[in-house]
């Protein structure tokens, strides 16, 4: 790990490395240049990309748009990244509304997203749904699992039962000593960060790598640089040159155990990522206080 002296994440413990294979190739989605998988009639754009463990669905969603889902068999997100967001959620006989940006956990079974205004909307799912995994443009790179990233498994239910659970952006504020803003459900841990405003600092970077998970990194505003360095195996013809990629946003970058990994925000206005995990990281939730919603979600024992 290579965080500076301020970075929370400098106190990490680190897992034991689950496996001695060549890790697969980052993957690489930008909305912004490439056609959606799906348009609606009210012209809602989707496009699908998927990790080992989960499917995500971005949306460009119309007023007016229904996003439903039937028999749902575990808990998922939505994710609303712009503070001109409304929307109305159902699941069951619960309702809500969401006014700006939050990260909503749906429960289990049949739900609906009602979207009051133009907005992007951000759809999670784990690898219960093989149904929405087959659904996603990079689903054949997932023909074989990949060795380093351990299986899913789901964390314990919340400790009141499913439930529709919103939290605003807006009411979490960052926190000294914490690192982000971090939400966690049974299927998910989803990193809200704030905006950067201008590029970060070239000589502040933060190298780290992953032992058995992947690390989806959604760029939902401004443009980044993802830095990839692939460990070595015995066998040269596993090793790859280092990448340096840029992307756009909205876009999404998969980073696979154990590469080194650092992402560089280079707009000179807003740039601002969201770091998604399925299932959710025991390191992060082994953190006091830095899960916001760990009152709500125990972790397994």
């Amino acid at each position: 790990m290579a965080y500076g002296p301020g970075d929370p994440r400098s106190g990490l413990a680190t897992a034991p490395a689950r496996s001695a294979e060549p890790n697969a190739p980052a993957q690489y989605v930008d909305f912004s240049a490439e056609e959606p998988d799906e348009v609606s009639a009210h012209g809602s754009r989707t496009w699908w990309v998927r990790g080992q463990n989960f499917a995500l669905a971005y949306t460009h969603a119309r007023a007016g748009e229904i996003l439903d889902r039937a028999d749902q068999p575990d808990e998922y997100v939505v994710l609303f990244p712009q503070d001109t967001a409304a929307a109305k959620l159902t699941a069951g006989t619960q309702e809500t509304a969401v006014e700006g940006a939050a990260m909503v956990v749906v429960p289990a079974g049949g739900s609906r997203v009602e979207i009051g205004a133009d907005t992007a909307v951000v759809r999670l799912f784990s690898a219960a749904s093989p149904d929405l995994l087959a659904r996603c443009r990079n689903h054949a790179a997932y023909a074989e699992p990949h060795a380093n990233v351990a299986p899913f498994a789901p964390w314990p239910e919340p400790v009141d039962g499913q439930a529709l659970r919103v939290y605003p952006v807006a009411e979490h504020p960052y926190a000294p000593g914490r690192f982000g803003r971090l939400f966690r459900c049974s299927t998910f841990m989803v990193n809200l960060f704030d905006p950067d405003l201008g590029p970060r600092d070239p000589a502040k970077l933060s190298p780290h790598h992953h032992d058995d998970f992947e690390q989806c990194s959604l760029a939902v505003d401004g443009r980044y640089v993802h830095h990839i360095r692939n460990p070595w195996t015995p066998d040269m013809a596993d090793w790859r040159e280092d990448e340096h990629v840029h992307v756009a946003s909205p876009s999404v970058a998969i980073i696979p155990p154990p590469s080194v990994h650092t992402s560089q925000s280079v707009s000179q206005v807003r740039n601002q990522l969201i770091d998604i995990f399925c299932p959710p990281r025991h390191d992060f939730s082994a953190k006091d206080g830095w899960v916001i919603n760990a009152a709500e979600y125990p972790v397994p024992s």
